[in-house]
């Protein structure tokens, strides 16, 4: 099966935002790009060979899923994603559902976890035809101990309100809080084996490199 070139995809959607977004909108998401990238604690995120955090938490269609359950089946890929109300995180969740044959050969299964309302996440879910677990991290729980979440300053909040995209609404909370997107990939005895944390939204764990970690830990 041919691997989606992700990172193509995210940047012609790049492209494509800064030919139609609204006057300033790319300059303001740049600078907060970058002042994040100097304030975010990179120190403090989980990082490879760390013991993940056990959690459980709602599905899309009213369940539970633990990521101690899911590892009695093998690795675990678990993916922090902003929402579905970001479209490069909808690309990166399209290409990780085209990875699940791929996945399934190594035993592997994937999480996606983002701060929206079960709701929300059924939508997202239905909209990408996506098969895997998609769970709700109400309040960021989960991503504050993979050391992930930040506030979003008043000129964010703004310009997201302002695109029908205000996170209270989406969240259930009034925080303004969203993960840092990353990308990790656990063994079965809880280990982080490959962790991808990037303040840059617009970039993601491309699937080559997703599948390359998976295939180093099946020889080790």
């Amino acid at each position: 099966m041919a691997v989606i070139d992700l990172d193509r995809q995210l940047q012609e959607l790049r492209k494509e935002f800064a030919r139609t977004a609204p006057a300033g909108r790319v300059a303001l998401y740049e600078s907060r790009i970058e002042e994040l990238r100097s304030t975010f604690a990179r120190h403090a995120a989980l990082k490879e060979g760390d013991r993940a955090p056990d959690f459980s938490l709602p599905d899309a269609q009213g369940g539970t899923v633990s990521l101690s359950a899911a590892l009695k089946q093998g690795p675990v890929v678990v993916t922090f994603y902003r929402g579905g109300w970001c479209p490069y995180c909808n690309l990166q969740l399209r290409s990780y559902q085209a990875l699940l044959p791929e996945l399934a050969s190594f035993g592997a299964s994937m999480l996606a976890i983002s701060p929206q309302l079960p709701d929300a996440s059924l939508s997202t879910a239905e909209r990408e035809a996506l098969t895997f677990n998609v769970l709700s991290d109400l309040g960021n729980d989960v991503a504050r101990q993979f050391g992930l979440v930040y506030p979003l300053p008043q000129e964010l909040r703004d310009a997201l309100s302002s695109s029908n995209k205000a996170l209270p609404s989406i969240n259930g909370d009034a925080s303004w809080e969203l993960p840092v997107p990353a990308t990790y990939v656990i063994t079965p005895n809880q280990r982080i084996s490959l962790a991808f944390i990037e303040v840059d939204y617009r970039q993601r764990l491309a699937p080559q490199r997703l599948l390359a970690a998976l295939q180093e830990q099946a020889v080790t």
